[in-house]
C-alpha cells in the first residue's frame, strides 16, 4: 500500500510517535494519506485497533474512511479501529462516563427544532423579545468557548447578550432537569468530565495512544482543547488540513488551530502535500498566485499532477440574464459533445444569485439541481412575499394569509390562530373578511388586546396595498415600507443572506415591471408559480451550488458567477478578505478541466440595479491588469468580538484603532476597561 504513495505521503504515512501536522493542498491525496498511515500503524507496526482514534467532521468522511481501512487493514481483524465524527465520539464518551457529573446515562440529546421551542417557552416565561436563532446561537457560541451560564451573564455587557445570557442560566437549568443534552454538550461535557478527572483522563490517554483529526482547519476552541486533553503527555496526535482552505470562521472554526499547531504542540512534524491529483496546472496556477495574497497561512504551492491543461477563461456579461443566456448555451454544447451534466457546476458565494440561474437554464430546458440549499422560489423568505402578494391580488386566499399573519410577529400565536380559523368557518366567511368585518366584541372573544390592534393594522396595510395594485412600481415600494419582512429576517443568524434573497426578489419585480408596462400583479405571480413548480431534478442534471457547499467536490467543466466586488468578496464591516480569499481559492480548485470565471457589468444590488466593478480576486489571480484591487489594512479584530487575554481573561472589543504596525483594542474584561495592542490577545 506504501508504494501507491509519492513521497511526502509515504513520510507522513510512516510516521509514527509524536505531533504531525500534514499540510495537505487541494486534490493531494489526504484522505487516501490518512488511512494508509492508520493501516500501517496496524498492519505494519503492530498497533492494537483499539488503541486508535480518527475524528472526522462529518459521517460521510467517517464511512468512506472506515471503508478503505477496512480495505486496507482486511476484514479478518480481530478488532476494528474506532472512526468517526467529533460529536459520535462525545455521545460514546458520555454513555459511559455522564455519571461523573451525577447524572444518569439514559440522557436524550435534544434537536435543533427542540432547543428552539424550548428557548422559545423560556423568552415567553421571563418576558423576553429576543430572536429564538439569535439565542440559539449565542448559546452554542458561549459553549464552544467553554462559558458556563453564570460566567456568561456576568461578562455580558450589552444589554441583549446579558438577557442571552439570562436564557441560557434558564435553558441548562432545564436541560438538568429533564436530563437531556444538546448537540454542543456532546463536546462541551465530555471535556469538562476529562478536565475535571484526573484517573480517567490518563485511562483515556491509555486507550487511545494513536489520535488522528480529518479537516483540522474547521476546528474551534473547544474541539482544540479536547484534543489536547485526549493526546495527553504522549502527544500522539496526527491532524490533516489546509490552512487555505478553512472557510467556516463564521461559525466558530479558527484558523490558529492549524495555523499554530507547530506552538501548541512542539516538537512536531510538519509534511506538505503539494501534489494535485486533481486539477490541470493552468487552474492550479491561478488558484497559486491568488491565495499567495493571504498572510495567515503557512505557505504551499500546487503542482499538478495531470500537466498544463487550457487556458483558465473569464466569461464577460452585461447582466445577470446574458451571464445565465450564456452559461446555459455553453453547457447545451458539453452536453450534446457528450459530457456527463453531472461532471458540469456552477459555484455562487451569494445564495440570491442562484435565481438567475435557475431561471435560464429553465428557459433553456437544462435539468439542474441545487446542492446543500433551497431553490429561490422555495426560500422562507421569498415565500413570504409571495404568501403577501397573493392577499393583495386575492383577499380570499387563506392559505396565504395564515403563513404570514404572524410575520413579521404580532402576538398571533398557534392558539390564535385556531380561534381565528373556527370564527371564520362559523360565520362562513374567508379569515381576511371575516376579520375586516368582525365586531370589537366579536375580536376581543379570540384575541387579546395587542392582538386585535396588530391584525387591525395588519387588514388596513393589506387595502392600503390593496388600493395600488395597478400601480406595481408604487405598490412594491410601499410593500417594503410598511410590511416590514426585511427587518424581521435581518435580526436572524443569517438575516444578511436572508435579506439579499429578498432585495434580489424586489430587484427582479422592479425590473418585470420595467420590462412589461401592461405587467399585472395576476400575470407576475402565475409567472412566478410557473417557474418554482418546474422540478427538474434529475439524477444527470446540472449542479448548481454556493461556494461552501462545493468544499470536498470536484466536477470537469466548472463555472464561478458573481466574481464583482461586494458579491466576492462580500465587503462588510465585519469580512475577514483572507477567508474571501479561501474561498475563492475553494472555488477554482473544484475544477478538474475546464475553469470559467464569470462576472458582469451590472447586477440588482438591495433591489436596485447599479453598476458592479470586476473582482479584485481576477487581478490578484493574474487574470485581468484592471481588476478592484485594493491593500486591505484590515484588523484581525472587530467591535462585538469576544478575546482572551492570559491575565484578564475574557472580554468584549468596544473599539479598535490603528497603532503603528498593529492595532489599538479597546476592551471590556466584565466591566474592566483595557486598551491592549492586538498582539497580546486571541481571537475567542
Amino acid at each position: 500500500m506504501l508504494d501507491e504513495l509519492n513521497e511526502s505521503q509515504r513520510d507522513a504515512a510512516t510516521h509514527i510517535d509524536g505531533p504531525l501536522l500534514i499540510l495537505a493542498g487541494a486534490g493531494s491525496g489526504k484522505t487516501k494519506t490518512l488511512t494508509t498511515r492508520l493501516a500501517y500503524l496496524i498492519g505494519e507496526v503492530g498497533i492494537d485497533p483499539l488503541n486508535t482514534l480518527t475524528l472526522t467532521f462529518t459521517n460521510k468522511a467517517a464511512s468512506e474512511m472506515r471503508n478503505r481501512a477496512i480495505r486496507l487493514i482486511g476484514e479478518s481483524s480481530s478488532s476494528m479501529p474506532l472512526l468517526c465524527t467529533f460529536h459520535k465520539f462525545g455521545l460514546l464518551f458520555l454513555k459511559f462516563n455522564i455519571s461523573r457529573l451525577g447524572r444518569k446515562n439514559t440522557f436524550n440529546i435534544i434537536d435543533s427544532d427542540d432547543q428552539k421551542r424550548m428557548v422559545k417557552a423560556i423568552c415567553k416565561d421571563l418576558k423576553i423579545e429576543l430572536q429564538t436563532s439569535f439565542l440559539t446561537s449565542e448559546i452554542s457560541k458561549y459553549k464552544n468557548i467553554l462559558l458556563d451560564p453564570q460566567e456568561a451573564l456576568e461578562k455580558a455587557e450589552l444589554a441583549d447578550y446579558k438577557k442571552a445570557a439570562k436564557v441560557y442560566i434558564e435553558y441548562q437549568k432545564r436541560l438538568l432537569e429533564n436530563n437531556l443534552v444538546d448537540f454542543d454538550d456532546l463536546l462541551a461535557l465530555t471535556y469538562k468530565i476529562l478536565l475535571e478527572n484526573d484517573d480517567l483522563r490518563e485511562e483515556t490517554n491509555n486507550r487511545y495512544q494513536y489520535i488522528m483529526v480529518d479537516e483540522y482547519q474547521d476546528t474551534n476552541e473547544l474541539q482544540y482543547q479536547l484534543l489536547k486533553l485526549l493526546a495527553g503527555e504522549r502527544r500522539n496526535l496526527c491532524v490533516v488540513g489546509d490552512d487555505d482552505q478553512s472557510i467556516y470562521g463564521w461559525r466558530g472554526a479558527n484558523i490558529r488551530n492549524i495555523l499554530e499547531f507547530h506552538n501548541h504542540f512542539e516538537g512536531s512534524k510538519v509534511v506538505k502535500l503539494e501534489v494535485n491529483y486533481r486539477s490541470t496546472q493552468q487552474i492550479l496556477d491561478v488558484a497559486n498566485k491568488l491565495i499567495e495574497h493571504n498572510r495567515k497561512r503557512l505557505g504551499k504551492k500546487l503542482i499538478s499532477h495531470m500537466g498544463e491543461g487550457e487556458d483558465v477563461k473569464l466569461l464577460h456579461s452585461m447582466d445577470e440574464v446574458y451571464e445565465a443566456r450564456t452559461i446555459a448555451s455553453e453547457i447545451k454544447d458539453l452536453i450534446n459533445r457528450g459530457v456527463n451534466p453531472s461532471e458540469i457546476a456552477v459555484l455562487y458565494r451569494i445564495n440570491a444569485l442562484s435565481r438567475s440561474l435557475e431561471e435560464g437554464f429553465s428557459k433553456a430546458g437544462l435539468a439542474y439541481k441545487l446542492i446543500g440549499g433551497i431553490r429561490f422560489y422555495e426560500r422562507a423568505e421569498i415565500k413570504d412575499i409571495i404568501s403577501y402578494l397573493r392577499i393583495i391580488s386575492n383577499s380570499d386566499d387563506d392559505f396565504s394569509l395564515l403563513r404570514v399573519i404572524n410575520k413579521p410577529k404580532r402576538g398571533i400565536g398557534a392558539s390564535s390562530l385556531g380561534k381565528i380559523r373556527d370564527f371564520a368557518e362559523k360565520k362562513k366567511l374567508p379569515i381576511f373578511t371575516a376579520l375586516s368585518t368582525a365586531t370589537s366584541e366579536e375580536l376581543a372573544s379570540i384575541l387579546s388586546k395587542k392582538a386585535i390592534k396588530n391584525v387591525e393594522e395588519f387588514i388596513e396595510t393589506i387595502k392600503l396595498l390593496q388600493a395600488e395594485k395597478d400601480n406595481l412600481g408604487t405598490l412594491i415600494n410601499l410593500f417594503d415600507e410598511h410590511i416590514g419582512l426585511r427587518e424581521y429576517y435581518s435580526a436572524m443568524v443569517d438575516g444578511f443572506d436572508r435579506v439579499l434573497n429578498i432585495d434580489e426578489f424586489y430587484g427582479y419585480f422592479r425590473d418585470a415591471i420595467f420590462k412589461d408596462e401592461e405587467l399585472t400583479l395576476e400575470k407576475f405571480l402565475a409567472d412566478i408559480t410557473l417557474q418554482s413548480d418546474q422540478d427538474q431534478v434529475e439524477e444527470d442534471a446540472i449542479n448548481i451550488m454556493s461556494v461552501h457547499a462545493s468544499k470536498g467536490l470536484e466536477f470537469e467543466y466548472l463555472y464561478v458567477i458573481g466574481l464583482e466586488e461586494e458579491f466576492f468578496p462580500i465587503i462588510s464591516e465585519t469580512t475577514d478578505i483572507e477567508e474571501e480569499r479561501r474561498l475563492a481559492y475553494v472555488a477554482f480548485t473544484r475544477a478538474k478541466k475546464s475553469l470559467t470565471l464569470c462576472y458582469i457589468d451590472s447586477r440588482f444590488y438591495k433591489g436596485q440595479r447599479k453598476h458592479v466593478k470586476k473582482s479584485r480576486f481576477l487581478g490578484e489571480a493574474g487574470l485581468v491588469k484592471h481588476a478592484s484591487l485594493k491593500v486591505t489594512k484590515s484588523a484581525d479584530y472587530n467591535k462585538g468580538d469576544l478575546v482572551k487575554h492570559k491575565i484578564f481573561g475574557i472580554g468584549r472589543v468596544q473599539e479598535v484603532t490603528k497603532s503603528g504596525k498593529e492595532y489599538k483594542l479597546k476592551i471590556n474584561f466584565g466591566g474592566n476597561h483595557k486598551e491592549i495592542l492586538s498582539s497580546f490577545v486571541e481571537p475567542i
